[in-house]
């Protein structure tokens, strides 16, 4: 649906203002500017055949302007040779002529005006939409900036919350957890494995040996 209801309301509006009250102004824009193409579209038209009207107009202005003359010029021939007949009639072409120059120059005039009026639209309508297509660069630069940094938030927000260490501390935790319970429910069980028997007879013959250099020392 268009924004616009015709090329005036395109051209008096104020494009920042339209898309800064958008709820979404990314899609604001992007209508705006379709509409813009629309309407340029249709003034540039409307401007070419303006245009050669005007063209076509000022030719028959001028065509009667040069009849006009060329027959002023056979009426002073006529009156220079004497024969005033002649130099009337010449004057009634003239005259005709004149009423037809009079009416191509007030359609001239009209359409010329008219012309003018639409190439000013169209020179408002390509800024205004030159305006729009540089709002929507900024806003679509805006646009991925925003995700570039959302994106970034979380992800070190994730990291602030359960990152790699924290989740490998836990991990560490969770195993110490299941050693102790397994050496709980083995001592409750009997089945804590026995001292092992070499290391006694290792333990005992440090021991001996320790007795013999003490007593050795104190002559007993």
């Amino acid at each position: 649906m268009s924004v616009f209801e015709r090329i005036g309301d395109l051209v008096k509006a104020n494009i920042n203002d339209l898309i800064d009250k958008a709820e979404d102004p990314e899609k604001m824009v992007k209508q705006i500017i379709l509409d813009m193409d629309k309407e340029l579209v249709k003034s540039t038209q409307a401007l070419g055949k303006a245009m050669a009207s005007e063209r076509q107009i000022k030719k028959q202005y001028e065509d009667a302007s040069a009849k006009s003359k060329s027959w002023e010029d056979k009426a002073k021939i006529a009156l220079t040779a004497g024969d005033q007949e002649l130099a009337k009639k010449a004057l009634s072409e003239k005259v005709k002529v004149d009423e037809q120059a009079i009416q191509f120059k007030t359609m001239y005039d009209t359409i010329s005006a008219q012309t003018e009026t639409i190439r000013t639209q169209v020179e408002a309508l390509k800024g205004k939409l030159n305006e729009a297509k540089s709002r929507q660069a900024m806003l679509i630069a805006r646009s991925q900036m925003a995700d570039t940094q959302k994106d970034l938030s979380k992800s070190l927000g994730g990291m602030g919350s359960s990152n790699a260490f924290s989740k490998m501390d836990k991990m560490e935790e969770k195993i110490q957890r299941k050693e102790a319970e397994a050496d709980a429910f083995a001592e409750i069980s009997g089945s804590v494995p026995e001292e092992d028997p070499f290391k006694k007879l290792q333990s005992d013959s440090a021991v001996d040996a320790e007795l013999a250099r003490l007593m050795a020392e104190m002559g007993k």
